[in-house]
């Protein structure tokens, strides 16, 4: 039997050394509870940090868009978690039209002080204003006329009893208005520090953005592929189906039946019919694959009725300057499978079929 036993463990302990399913533990009593007193406690900072902002933040955001307008780049710096923000702080900039590039604060008194130039504005991470090397380098970059954008836990005007080091090199100071992290006194790692910092990061960002008159077609050139650049591009560029090609133009004084022929000379054809004013060429409504459904459900003998009669007036479409987060936007509020797209006369030039939308990964089917 003690043979048998050994056997037995030996074969549990080598499934699991294999990879074999290992008990699962059941979570620490209170798990949840704890993540969401410290999501809370960071909203609450953010919440805190905007209604403090005043116009400190008003001349930052000056200073960035003047360093853009001069062709300069903003130069973001930070040591440890404040460097890995000031990396996203940097990337949103660039994303949004202006030059951006992270500098570690160390390699910056090895060589990298060559990247500055008197045109750049300089953002210096700390949050207790005391880091040796932020302060150190701020302390060159003022020599050399750089203005400085500092964004430390607190500043003197949010009552500190002093300002930090760093905000007596900062040309415009920014403070979180934080004092503790979330999680604390059980946790000192940063929380609520990084979270406000990357909230006040953006904040300046598309501020500056909005100053300098950014907009989604420059957005646009700066996404080109993935989501974002699906997003926004014209929709008149995802039609398969265009009036005049592979979609019969379709008068509203057919018959139902009469309409359905039509439509099939088309060849394949969208899951609705789009029905034109006949005088006017203006759109008037739209007949879908189910009010075909429905109608012969109803009565076959509706075949024979106008069209005009039973379509859908007035539905709602888009106007061909519209981009593709416009035609999401309908499919989510307003659940539409076939969206018209019509001109400045409101002529029909296409229609959007949601399977275009599903295939590019916009929405879910």
């Amino acid at each position: 039997m003690a043979s048998s036993a050994a056997t037995g463990k030996g074969s549990v302990q080598a499934e699991s050394v294999r990879g074999g399913a290992a008990p699962k533990e059941p979570p620490p009593a209170g798990t949840i509870a704890g993540a969401r007193r410290l999501l809370l406690a960071e909203s609450e900072a953010i919440a805190r940090m905007s209604e403090g902002l005043d116009g400190c933040f008003e001349r930052a955001v000056g200073l960035i868009v003047a360093c853009a307008d001069a062709g300069g780049t903003v130069l973001v710096t930070g040591l440890g978690k404040s460097g890995l923000v000031g990396q996203k702080i940097s990337a949103t900039l660039s994303s949004l039209g202006i030059a951006s590039h992270a500098v570690h604060p160390s390699e910056a008194a090895h060589g990298d002080l060559g990247r500055f130039r008197k045109t750049d504005t300089v953002i210096c991470i700390s949050f207790s204003g005391e880091t040796d090397e932020v302060v150190t380098l701020a302390s060159i970059l003022k020599q050399d006329g750089l203005p400085i954008i500092s964004i430390t836990g607190r500043t003197r005007l949010q009552g500190l009893s002093k300002p930090s080091t760093l905000e007596n090199q900062a040309t415009v100071a920014l403070g979180l208005n934080l004092e503790t992290e979330a999680g604390e006194p059980d946790f000192a790692a940063p929380t609520s520090s990084t979270t406000a910092t990357m909230a006040l990061g953006d904040a300046l960002a598309v501020a500056a953005a909005k100053a300098r008159n950014f907009t989604d077609e420059d957005f646009k050139r700066r996404h080109p592929g993935g989501t974002l650049g699906d997003l926004l591009r014209p929709v008149v560029e995802v039609l398969r189906f265009v009036a005049g090609k592979n979609l019969p133009r379709i008068t509203d004084d057919l018959t139902v039946a009469a309409a359905l022929e039509e439509a099939a000379r088309g060849g394949r054809r969208p899951g609705a019919i789009l029905l034109s004013d006949a005088k006017t060429g203006r759109l008037s409504g739209i007949f879908t694959d189910g009010d075909l459904r429905r109608l012969i459900l109803r009565d076959a003998g509706e075949l024979r009725r106008p069209i005009c009669e039973v379509m859908t007036r007035d539905p709602r479409c888009l106007p061909d300057s519209a981009l593709v987060r416009d035609a999401v936007r309908l499919v989510r509020e307003f659940r539409a499978d076939e969206i018209p797209v019509v001109n400045a006369r409101h002529e029909p030039i296409g229609l959007l079929d949601v399977q275009d939308l599903i295939t590019m990964r916009l929405v879910q089917d």
